[in-house]
C-alpha cells in the first residue's frame, strides 16, 4: 500500500489533517488542484478548541498578527434598539486561549501549509486532481491527474474527502445531505479601512435586525472589517455584488474614499449535514460533510473538530492499537455535535433574518424580556455541546472538553499543559489524591501495550521536596477547582482533549481503564471479577511521554 491516508483537498481542514497526520507518524498524501492560496477571505472566526489545536501543532505564535480576540456580538433592531447580546467567557479561560478569535483566513492557511513541510511522512501534491476513488477490500484505489495532466494510481487505507461543499467524491458517490431548511442568499464584503479611516464604526459586531435589510458588521483583525448583507427578493447577486452598489450598501457607514474593497462574494447560506460520513474507505469532513450558516461562527471550527476527532483514531488503528471498527465512532460523535450546533447557528439566522413586522415585534418582545432576566447575556461558548455518544465511559465528566491550565512542572518550566503533554492519553489525578496503586498498575501493566498515554499528577503550591517528572502545578488553580465541581480525583482524556471518563476512587479509575482497552477493540464492557481485575491483569505498557 503506497500511504496510509490520501487527503484531498487542502484548505484549513485538509491542511490541518496534513498535519496531524506527520503528528501521528501517518504516511500521508495530500492532493490540492490548486496551486496557492485563495487569496480572499472566506472564514473569519474560529473558537478556543480550533486555537488550542493550532498550539497543539506549534502554529500559535506564528499567526498572532493574523488573530485577534472576537469581540461581543449586539443584535440591534431597525430603530437601534439592543435586543440580544453575545459575549465570551471571561478569564481564567478554560482551554488557555480566548473563547474565540477573528482571523485573516489567507496568512493563516499559509501558515498551516508551511507546518506541513517539517513532516517527512507527508507529502504535498499542488495543482494536481483526483479523478476517481475506488475502495477495494483492504485499500482505496485513487486515480490522480498531475498538473502536466499524465494519471497515476496510488493506493490508501483511508481517503479523507477535504474538497469542499461541491465535494466531487461525494457528488460521484450520490451520497445525499439532511437539509435542515435554512437557505437564504446573502452578499459578503470585505474590506480594509484607509489609514485613520473608521473611527466612527462600532467597536463591536453589530447584527442589525432590521427589516428592510437585515446585515452583520464584524470588526477584524487589523483594518479589516466585513459586513455581510442580506440579498432581497428582488435583487440578483450578480447585480448587487457590483462595486457601484456596495459603495452605496457601505456608505451608511464608510465614504468611498476611506477603504479598500477587498472582495465581494454572494453566497447561499445553507444548513446541510450529509446523512453518511464514511463509505467504504472514504471519510467526509468539513464542508464536504456539512455546511453551516454563519452567524455563530462556526462552520470552519466544525471542520477543524472533524480532523481532530478522526485522524488520531486511523492512527491507532493502523498501529493495531484500536480494531478498525473503532472508526465507526467519527460519524457516531460528530453527527450530534455537528447537527446541535448547526441548530444553534439555525436559530440565530432565524432572529436575523426575520422580515415580517408583526413576528419581528414579538421577537423584539422576547429578547428584550429574556435580556432582562440575563442582563449578562448568553456566553457563545455555552451553545457549543459536548461529546454525547460514542468513544466515552458514560459517567460524568465524560464528553466534557479538558481544561488547559498553565502550569509549572518538576524543572521550573512555566507553559499551558498540552505543551508538556501533546496530544496523547492523559490520566489526570487531583492534587492531594493517593493514585499510588493505581500508577503501579499502569506501569506494570500490559493491557494497552502502546497507546501513548501521559500521567498528569496536580501537586499543591506547598509540597515540599523535590518532584516527579509527572507532577505539575497549576498556577491558577483552574484544573483542581473543575475537578473538585465534578466530583472527580481521576479523569481519562482523550487525544483530542475530550473526557473519556471520570472516577472517584483507585478502583473505579481501573474499570474506567479497562472499559476504555474494551471501547478501543469494539467490545462489551465487562465487569471485573475481583477488586484485582482489569488493566493490572492484562498486557498494555503505560508510557509516560
Amino acid at each position: 500500500m503506497d500511504y496510509d491516508v490520501i487527503i484531498v483537498g487542502m484548505g484549513p481542514v485538509g491542511a490541518l489533517c496534513a498535519n496531524l497526520a506527520g503528528l501521528w507518524g501517518l504516511n500521508a498524501l495530500v492532493v490540492e488542484k490548486s496551486e496557492t492560496v485563495y487569496a480572499n477571505p472566506r472564514a473569519m472566526g474560529f473558537d478556543h478548541e480550533v486555537m488550542r489545536v493550532f498550539g497543539n501543532i506549534g502554529l500559535a505564535g506564528s499567526i498572532a498578527e493574523h488573530v485577534m480576540p472576537y469581540r461581543p456580538s449586539e443584535y440591534r433592531t431597525t430603530g437601534s434598539q439592543l435586543i440580544k447580546r453575545i459575549d465570551a467567557a471571561q478569564p481564567p479561560f478554560p482551554l488557555g486561549w480566548a473563547p474565540n478569535y477573528v482571523f485573516s483566513q489567507p496568512p493563516v492557511e499559509r501558515a498551516l501549509r508551511e507546518k506541513i513541510a517539517r513532516f517527512k511522512s507527508v507529502t504535498v501534491e499542488l495543482g494536481s486532481e483526483v479523478l476517481s476513488v475506488d475502495s477495494a477490500e483492504s485499500q482505496a484505489n485513487v486515480r490522480i491527474q498531475a498538473k502536466d495532466g499524465t494519471e497515476r494510481t496510488v493506493t490508501a487505507a483511508h481517503v479523507l474527502a477535504c474538497d469542499g461543499g461541491t465535494s466531487p467524491i461525494r457528488t460521484r458517490l450520490g451520497l445525499k445531505m439532511d437539509d435542515l431548511a435554512f437557505d437564504e442568499p446573502w452578499l459578503v464584503v470585505d474590506v480594509i479601512l484607509n489609514e485613520g479611516a473608521g473611527e466612527d464604526l462600532p467597536k463591536t459586531n453589530v447584527q442589525f435586525c432590521e427589516l428592510a435589510r437585515p446585515c452583520t458588521f464584524v470588526v477584524g483583525p487589523g483594518r479589516h472589517r466585513r459586513w455581510e448583507f442580506m440579498i432581497n427578493p428582488d435583487e440578483q447577486p450578480s447585480e448587487i455584488s457590483k462595486p457601484e452598489m456596495i459603495k452605496k450598501l457601505i456608505s451608511r457607514w464608510l465614504p468611498e474614499q476611506d477603504y479598500q474593497l477587498w472582495r465581494a462574494s454572494a453566497y447561499r447560506f445553507h444548513a446541510l449535514i450529509l446523512e453518511q460520513w464514511k463509505a467504504d474507505r472514504v471519510f467526509f469532513l468539513g464542508d464536504a460533510a456539512h455546511m453551516t450558516p454563519p452567524f455563530l461562527a462556526q462552520g470552519m471550527c466544525q471542520g477543524i473538530r472533524d480532523a481532530l476527532n478522526l485522524v488520531w483514531k486511523i492512527a491507532l488503528v493502523k498501529e493495531g492499537l484500536a480494531a478498525p471498527e473503532f472508526l465507526e465512532t467519527y460519524q457516531i460523535e460528530r453527527i450530534p455535535h455537528v447537527r446541535q450546533t448547526t441548530l444553534a447557528a439555525k436559530e440565530f439566522g432565524g432572529v436575523i433574518c426575520e422580515r415580517d413586522s408583526e413576528r419581528a415585534a414579538n421577537r423584539d418582545a422576547r429578547l428584550i424580556e429574556h435580556m432582562k432576566e440575563n442582563p449578562g447575556g448568553t456566553i457563545r461558548q455555552s451553545l457549543i455541546p459536548g461529546l454525547s455518544q460514542g468513544f466515552i465511559a458514560q459517567v460524568s465528566p465524560a464528553g466534557e472538553l479538558f481544561p488547559q491550565p498553565m502550569v509549572i512542572d518538576h524543572v521550573g518550566k512555566r507553559a499551558l499543559l498540552d505543551e508538556f503533554t501533546g496530544q496523547v492519553f492523559r490520566v489526570v489525578v487531583a492534587p492531594g489524591f493517593d493514585a499510588t496503586a493505581l500508577l503501579r498498575c499502569l506501569r506494570s501493566s500490559q493491557s494497552l501495550k502502546g497507546l501513548p498515554i501521559h500521567v498528569v499528577r496536580l501537586v499543591n503550591p506547598e509540597q515540599s521536596g523535590a518532584r516527579a517528572a509527572d507532577e505539575y502545578q497549576e498556577v491558577d488553580g483552574l484544573l483542581a477547582q473543575w475537578l473538585e465541581q465534578r466530583g472527580c480525583n481521576v479523569v481519562i482524556v482523550r487525544p483530542d482533549h475530550y473526557v473519556y471518563g471520570g472516577a472517584v476512587t483507585v478502583a473505579w479509575a481501573m474499570e474506567l481503564l479497562e472499559g476504555m482497552e474494551l471501547a478501543l477493540w469494539c467490545k462489551p464492557p465487562q465487569k471485573p471479577t475481583s477488586a484485582q481485575g482489569g488493566v493490572c491483569d492484562k498486557t498494555i505498557r503505560f508510557e509516560q511521554a
